[in-house]
């Protein structure tokens, strides 16, 4: 059964309940009755194939709101857009092969999927086939697909299935579907109330108003961090360099600049307001000493630009740092990694230092994996295995969780 001190946790939450063609549907009944008894609201999107399983009029009786089975009904366009703006969470219970794989794929042809693309919560799904659909190569690359996308996939039980074999398969119980909800709610609130400051993607030094100094950062990682802590409950300030990409958590505040100097002049002036510092930038370290005002012209002749030193903003944040606040830095080394991490923890004044080596595969710049080592004061490193960069994210605020307890 439910937990009964996390109950309240979903008091006010917003849920849409995705209901797919499965046998599995008829437990959806009862979950939503559940999700309703636990204080929260419920709409209900349903594939046509869903409804013949279990009908729209016993939903909507249920959650007090209308079911949508199509993206256009009789009284015209369903805004799956705003459904997926509205929701706390989405869950699609049961979700069939079928549907996990358009999912999975982006293949959008019914209801769930548009609001599935559309949505900016997290979405869990409880899968429901027979056993040797579970098992199927094609199923469970798409479950890993899935969650490299970030999505909450709740376990398949084991047990007799509709076609009268026995193995994994099952849709998970109401109850369990709710306790899974409900923890993923405790969790993230636990940093509400923690102000953070995340610097993340490059800088641009200009040499003339065309050209300028950069690297290959796309900001992956920072972003990822900073929506980790807000779905935590934090509010994050995110200083971000040049970048096409955007987070899509509501509790991320975007200061977008150019220049290192730029980075170092919000990240003083925020700095003292927030409790957490994490410089995830990869922050140029030098800038030309004059850029050019007018596109510079080709003369022939060797150029020589005259570089200047760019000023070191975890070191100086280092300085200011007080003793109720955590800074953590960032280490991107092609050579004597381990050493140069140590001499930075201590020159920076850091409390943690988060290493990565462009040696390493699928790690570095542009990925959307990442593999890491944490250092922390006391020389302790932690080594963990290549992961999508939203799982770092969590590896490196969990560790944060572990200093502030030790606090």
């Amino acid at each position: 059964m439910v937990l009964e001190h996390l109950k309240g946790l979903l008091y006010g939450k917003k849920i849409l309940l995705g209901i797919t063609g499965s046998i599995a549907a008829y437990k959806a009944a009862f979950l939503t009755r559940l999700l309703i008894k636990s204080g929260a609201e419920v709409k209900i999107l349903m594939t046509p194939t869903a409804a013949e399983f279990i009908t729209p009029l016993t939903l909507s009786t249920l959650s007090k709101n209308p079911v949508f089975t199509e993206v256009a009904g009789e009284q015209g366009w369903n805004n799956h857009v705003e459904l997926g703006l509205w929701a706390d969470a989405m869950l699609v219970a049961p979700c069939t092969a079928s549907t996990l794989s358009k999912m999975a794929n982006g293949l959008c042809d019914n209801m769930i999927v548009a609001a599935y693309l559309s949505a900016r919560c997290p979405v869990f799904i409880a899968p429901a086939m027979d056993v040797d659909m579970w098992h199927h190569s094609a199923t469970q690359t798409n479950i890993n697909t899935l969650n490299d996308y970030g999505n909450h996939l709740i376990p398949v039980g084991v047990g007799e299935l509709a076609s009268g074999l026995e193995g994994a398969g099952r849709m998970a119980e109401p109850e369990d579907i709710i306790q899974h909800l409900t923890l993923f709610f405790e969790h993230q609130n636990t940093w509400k109330g923690k102000e953070l400051l995340i610097t993340a993607g490059p800088t641009f030094e200009p040499i003339d108003p065309v050209r300028f100094i950069g690297n290959r950062s796309s900001g992956k990682m920072g972003i990822a961090l900073a929506e980790a802590a807000a779905e935590k409950g934090a509010k994050v300030h995110l200083v971000l360099g040049p970048t096409a990409l955007r987070p899509q958590h509501p509790g991320v505040k975007v200061y977008a600049i150019q220049t290192a100097n730029q980075m170092y002049t919000s990240a003083i002036d925020l700095f003292p307001k927030v409790d957490i510092g994490i410089m995830a930038a990869a922050v140029s370290d030098y800038r030309p000493l004059n850029a050019a005002k007018q596109k510079m012209k080709k003369t022939g002749e060797e150029l020589q630009i005259d570089l200047v030193e760019n000023p070191d903003i975890a070191a100086s944040l280092g300085k200011l740092k007080t003793k109720e606040q955590i800074l953590i830095g960032f280490a991107l080394e092609t050579n004597d990694a381990f050493a140069n991490a140590q001499k930075k923890l201590q020159k920076k004044n850091l409390d943690l230092i988060v290493l990565n080596s462009l040696e390493d595969k699928g790690a570095g710049f542009n990925y959307d994996t990442n593999k890491i080592s944490i250092l922390d004061q006391d020389n302790n490193l932690q080594k963990f295995e290549l992961k999508t960069k939203k799982a770092v994210a969590i590896d490196i605020l969990n560790t944060i969780q572990a200093l502030i307890d030790k606090k």
